[in-house]
Order: structure tokens, then C-alpha cells, then sequence
């Protein structure tokens, strides 16, 4: 299984972007999908998740009112808007075990390489 996660790079507070995840279709259509962050210094943490029909969301209180996760076939995004300084990181796509984007990191099982997000003042 291959995660291939895009559209980070450098933007300035108060932006938007969008990050895009390219999953194997065939692989990923029946389970859920997640997005997670690591900044330097700190644990990787839970951005958002979805269940694998996109009915079900649910998006980490520092960033709820701000991003959106959604996805169509055969990809996974992570609409960003009224972007901060402390949300730089290296975002992560993850694949989820079962069918539901779930907070807990430890359920997923297959990741992306990451892409880098950063947000100046």
C-alpha cells in the first residue's frame, strides 16, 4: 500500500492550502483515513479523520472551524484555512485499519512519507 501525501510548502498566516493524499484505490476504498502532524520537538498528533464512506469526520479541537478532511476516489484532502504559525509541521496521511478515521494513532496501518507545512507570521 502506497500513501503519497502533497501540497505542503510555505504559506503565510491567515492562508489557505490544501493537502492531498493519493491512495491505492483498491486497497484504501473500504477503510478509513487519517491525517496527523508532527512538529518539531513535539509527539506526532491527530489532525482529522474519516470513515470510508466520508460519512463520518472528525477533525481535532486545534484545528476544528479550520480544517476539513474529506475524500473522493482513490484520494484523501486536508482543506487548511485561517492558517497559524503553530500549525507548522510535517503532515502525515495514514491508512486506518478498519473503517473509521480513527484519533488513535496506533490503529493505523500503513502511513505516507509526510509533507512539509510551513506557516510564517
Amino acid at each position: 500500500v502506497q500513501l503519497q501525501a502533497s501540497g505542503g510548502g510555505l504559506m503565510q498566516a491567515g492562508g489557505s492550502a490544501r493537502l492531498s493524499c493519493a491512495t491505492s484505490r483498491r486497497t484504501a476504498s473500504n477503510n478509513g483515513m487519517g491525517w496527523f502532524r508532527q512538529a518539531p520537538g513535539k509527539e506526532r498528533e491527530f489532525v482529522a479523520g474519516i470513515s470510508w464512506n466520508g460519512g463520518r469526520t472528525s477533525h481535532s479541537d486545534s484545528v476544528k472551524g479550520r480544517f476539513t478532511i474529506s475524500r473522493d476516489s482513490g484520494r484523501v484532502y486536508l482543506q487548511m484555512s485561517s492558517l497559524k504559525p503553530e500549525d507548522t509541521a510535517t503532515y502525515y496521511c495514514a491508512q486506518n485499519r478498519g473503517t473509521y478515521g480513527s484519533q488513535d494513532e496506533r490503529s493505523y496501518a500503513y502511513w505516507g512519507q509526510g509533507t512539509q507545512v510551513t506557516v510564517s507570521s
